[in-house]
């Protein structure tokens, strides 16, 4: 069958096709520690699915406007305004099934067939997805190990042209838990006020932060909130991951672009849903605090399992819960490393290759797990690493 350029270079996302894999060995009687899915292994508040529930029994399952209930969307403007220290009005905020319609619709509405869009290398692979079906050209920028896996300057200077029209962010990112300094975000405003950019920054991790690091919106430097979108959401922070809410915050004539995009693509996002979200914002932050400092218990814990290993080491995230070992010294892909861990060792991880060419050499692990889950997991692949450092050509 023949399909257009829109649609055929798309792939399927790595961790789906590597849970597939582990389900089918599952399905052998095999035992498989998932170290591969990225969503929390907490519950979602109760609170929070009360909310939700009484939403159901109060009706509240009918059409609402499709940018969002008025009272979720003044209450996303005021809690994002406090976060980052800006004022929202309510109707620059639309809220969507999960934030993917906030990387999608911001590209589509912005991104002309030949436009450039420069974005995070290794990241998140439905940036790429977006920029294609867009019919921008998707231009790679190297993240930098030895810079908490911040952007490389110097390239992302040099791949900066009059064609850029979208530059895309990820603080704190997926798949390698780096921040991006606020030395690293001016330089980056500077040059996307030169160049007349827009900026999509994807946020979606912002209050995932440890060790008291704090991740800035680029939205927050001068002359950047009327070039800036702002994508978040509420599966990472609350827990939702099924429940499906995000939301854009966006320019007041590109939001009114992108309730129409929603309108037409999918109507509007569960009623029910919203007022879980709503309860989410308004209610006790104390799930979320408790939830930062388990996972900065087990990131503690997986980084030094991971750097006593022979031959890999880690850099120390600074916020989501990702860890991204390098493991070039081995000398094997990183997707025929992943391969053979969970054939051989039983372990589902993500070979860093799924995130982009800038990710060969490395893998992503997931600390939303349990620290029985991450010290049996870490155990076979500590033993698996070993055996190969027996090899001769190791």
């Amino acid at each position: 069958m023949q399909f257009t350029d829109r649609v055929t270079p798309l792939r399927p996302e790595g961790a789906y096709a590597v849970l597939a894999r582990a389900q089918a060995l599952e399905a052998q009687g095999r035992r498989i520690i998932h170290l591969e899915i990225g969503q929390p292994d907490f519950p979602t508040p109760e609170h929070v699915s009360a909310a939700g529930i009484q939403a159901i029994r109060n009706g509240k399952t009918k059409y609402n406007p499709p940018a969002g209930i008025r009272p979720l969307r003044e209450a996303i403007a005021e809690y994002a305004g406090r976060q980052r220290s800006l004022t929202f009005e309510p109707e620059r905020v639309v809220i969507g099934p999960g934030s993917k319609p906030g990387l999608f619709f911001p590209t589509l509405a912005l991104v002309a067939p030949g436009d450039e869009v420069l974005y995070p290398d290794p990241g998140f692979p439905t940036y790429e997805a977006m920029i294609r079906v867009a019919g921008g050209v998707p231009v790679p920028v190297p993240l930098r190990e030895d810079h908490q896996f911040s952007l490389d300057l110097e390239a992302f200077d040099r791949l900066l042209s009059p064609r850029t029209r979208l530059i895309i962010l990820n603080s704190p990112a997926n798949p390698t838990g780096g921040i991006i300094p606020l030395t690293d975000l001016e330089h980056i405003a500077a040059r996307a006020q030169e160049y007349n950019c827009w900026v999509l920054s994807d946020e979606i991790y912002s209050r995932l932060t440890y060790d008291g690091v704090v991740a800035h919106s680029i939205a927050e430097l001068p002359g950047m909130l009327e070039r800036t979108v702002i994508v978040d959401g509420f599966s990472k922070t609350y827990a939702m991951t099924g429940w499906r809410l995000g939301y854009m915050i966006a320019p007041l004539a590109l939001a009114e672009r992108l309730e129409l995009l929603l309108t037409h693509a999918i109507g509007c996002t569960a009623t029910f849903t919203q007022y879980a979200g709503l309860e989410a914002l308004t209610g006790p932050q104390d799930f979320v605090e408790q939830m930062k400092s388990e996972y900065q218990r087990r990131l503690d814990r997986m980084l030094e399992l991971v750097n006593s290993i022979p031959g890999l080491h880690a850099q120390t995230p600074q916020g989501a819960f990702y860890l991204f070992p390098n493991v070039k010294s081995y000398g094997l892909s990183s997707r025929e490393i992943a391969a053979r861990l969970i054939e051989e060792a039983g372990v589902a991880v993500l070979p860093g290759s799924d995130f982009g060419s800038g990710g060969e050499g490395y893998l992503r692990l997931v600390y939303a797990v349990s620290m029985e889950t991450i010290e049996e997991g870490m155990a076979k692949i500590k033993t698996w690493f070993e055996a190969q450092k027996r090899q001769p050509n190791i």
